[in-house]
């Protein structure tokens, strides 16, 4: 077992070491993690010429109202750092499909807007990403576990999932 499955004496655990039903845990998380989000991004690629941190972005601002986010609330809800997020907003600029909008009440603000042409794109991919989401991650849990593994993970991300819940397709308000 190594050092973050090591036990001290009388075979527990300390503060600083998992036990090993923790480390299975840990271990399984890190490989479905890394495993659901390679799947996720090789099948955007293929059949939508998107990586999975466009479509997030695409997504999230697809939910809101005037389909707007600002920069930094929309790098927040992405989990993306904000380099990351001007990168991923530059490269959907470049195809069309968001546009940067100045904020009125804040010089150094401004916001990521979603256009036609980036809606249009991400309704074309939505059908083929759930149904990947569905193929590599849904079906192969009971209901329980996925009730069970929503509500586990919600406690772990706590504020910062809020927003989450992206309904991608929504009509901007008129």
């Amino acid at each position: 077992m190594g050092p973050t499955g090591a036990m001290l004496d009388r075979g527990r655990p300390s503060r600083y070491h998992l036990d090993p039903g923790e480390l299975r845990a840990w271990i399984a998380f890190l490989r479905a993690h890394a495993a659901v989000t390679r799947s996720l991004e090789s099948d955007l690629v293929a059949h939508a010429s998107m990586s999975l941190a466009d479509y997030e972005v695409l997504a999230f601002l697809s939910a809101e109202p005037g389909w707007r986010l600002r920069m930094s609330d929309l790098a927040d809800r992405a989990l993306l750092t904000r380099s990351r997020l001007t990168h991923t907003v530059d490269r959907l600029e470049r195809f069309g499909f968001v546009e940067r909008v100045a904020c009125e009440t804040d010089r150094r603000g401004s916001y990521a807007s979603l256009t036609d042409a980036g809606m249009e794109s991400l309704r074309r991919a939505a059908p083929g990403h759930v149904a990947a989401v569905r193929r590599i991650l849904i079906d192969v849990l009971t209901h329980d576990e996925i009730v069970a593994l929503a509500a586990g993970l919600g406690r772990v991300v706590g504020e910062r999932g809020a927003g989450t819940n992206a309904e991608v397709g929504r009509a901007a308000p008129k």
